[in-house]
């Protein structure tokens, strides 16, 4: 696959996954609609004075699908925020800084930036950030690579010789090439998105289903009959798993891709440096240096070279 077919297909892939969240929104959205309308059918009645003289009971409005609607609202703001301000978001995520020129080791890891940006044919070349954390990783982010940004810890900068960051660096250099960036930014913006919602929802879940408790079971039931009401708390309770279980699957999704484009990455950086046995060299260092990057969240791992918690995505 050259390097067009592999653009080609991360553009695919990042309409992909946005439908693929999409599906998510809208489960979690309608789920939610669906069990409030269920749990308290009739809507809250509404008492108005008749002719006669007496309060008379009618009922709502037809229902609002406010779940779906705050559901797609939230994931259509993230990735909208991620186009333009995802770079910055994932920078002040992990209390990333500037490259300080001032700085031998940072000066050198500016310089190997420049080098390999030249050599992908990247022009202006990406910013040069550092990761106050002493585990090694890197990542790479942005939109595009004209806005796009390579990130190592200080760890990395302090234990890989100028030969195994160069092959880190052209590592990532080929996640901006490639347009990797793109994807993971987006996919970091929709996991968040995923994160918040689940949460908001399982909250709200936990205390419809209280309230429900404290109306009775015919409430619950809504005149389906026993059968009715026992198959409405199944599928209530599946969707409530789901609802739970949507960020950790996220992450899984997230990870799965990047566990291909790594690969990619590995056998382009080794090409722009034309020196395998560095890059090599770099990851096994990488690999054993078992502590967990703690400024990186998990929103943000699916875009580092190695596993925050410890170990390399690769394996």
């Amino acid at each position: 696959m050259n390097i067009y077919e592999q653009q080609a297909s991360n553009r695919r892939m990042t309409w992909f996954i946005m439908a693929v969240f999409v599906a998510f929104f809208l489960f979690i959205g309608l789920g939610f609609d669906y069990f409030h309308q269920s749990f308290n059918p009739a809507g809250t009645p509404q008492y108005v004075w008749n002719n006669s003289g007496y309060y008379e009971a009618q009922s709502s409005s037809q229902p609002v699908p406010y779940g779906t609607i705050i559901a797609l609202l939230v994931g259509f703001g993230m990735v909208l925020n991620s186009v333009f301000n995802g770079p910055a978001m994932v920078l002040r995520s992990t209390m990333a800084r500037r490259a300080d020129p001032a700085d031998p080791k940072e000066k050198q890891f500016i310089n190997v930036v420049a080098e390999m940006a030249l050599a992908a044919g990247i022009s202006p070349a990406p910013a040069a950030y550092v990761v106050p954390d002493p585990d090694l990783n890197a990542f790479a982010t942005g939109f595009s690579p004209a806005d796009s940004v390579v990130a190592v810890t200080e760890g990395l900068l302090h234990t890989l010789n100028r030969e195994e960051l160069q092959g880190v660096v052209a590592h990532e250099m080929s996640h901006i090439r490639n347009y990797d960036i793109r994807l993971m930014t987006v996919t970091a913006a929709l996991i968040g998105a995923v994160a918040l919602l689940s949460d908001l929802a399982g909250r709200s879940a936990r205390y419809r289903s209280a309230g429900s408790s404290y109306r009775g079971s015919g409430s619950s039931s809504g005149g389906r009959g026993k059968n009715g009401g026992a198959l409405l708390l199944v599928i209530y309770a599946v969707w409530l798993i789901f609802v739970l279980l949507a960020p950790f699957l996220s992450r899984l999704l997230a990870l799965a891709i990047s566990r291909q484009r790594e690969y990619l990455a590995d056998a382009s950086g080794a090409e722009l440096t034309r020196n395998p046995i560095s890059l090599a060299a770099a990851l096994e260092n990488i690999r054993g240096a078992v502590m967990p990057t703690k400024a990186v969240n998990n929103g943000v791992a699916h875009m580092c070279i190695a596993d925050p918690r410890g170990s390399l995505i690769e394996e």
